[in-house]
């Protein structure tokens, strides 16, 4: 798989993970904790559209608390962009929220480190749009 695969493959399992999780559809949800965070690495940080500093700890402590929340929320990415080097990518895209009646979007930036299996998410950057 080349980098640019593992890189989209990634992102887009990402979101799809954590529409699941936000609808609580999962049949196994400590299995699929499990997948969402072994996509990142251990120094993984990200600011968030509120311009709030988010490590992973942090992170995977907030995920349990909006488990089965959002039953009608559906995640989505588009206009995935891809720049990479033999060690590290950079991906833009824009991930669309719709919860009902109501639709968030933002624009997002992520860097990660390629390893032989997969990338993992390193640093992401997201601005409301």
């Amino acid at each position: 798989m080349s980098i640019t695969e593992k890189i989209r493959k990634e992102i887009q399992g990402f979101h799809d993970d954590i529409e699941t999780w936000f609808q609580g559809k999962s049949e196994d949800q400590e299995a699929l904790y499990r997948q969402l965070l072994s996509g990142f690495s251990p120094d993984f940080k990200m600011i968030n559209g509120n311009n709030d500093l988010v490590t992973l700890s942090m992170f995977s402590d907030w995920l349990p608390t909006v488990y089965g929340k959002f039953q009608d929320r559906h995640v989505s990415v588009e206009d995935i962009e891809i720049q990479y080097s033999e060690s590290h990518g950079l991906a833009t895209y824009t991930e669309i929220q719709v919860t009902g009646e109501t639709s968030t979007k933002r624009k997002s930036s992520a860097v990660f480190l390629m390893s032989e299996e997969k990338a993992l998410w390193l640093h992401l950057i997201e601005k409301w749009i």
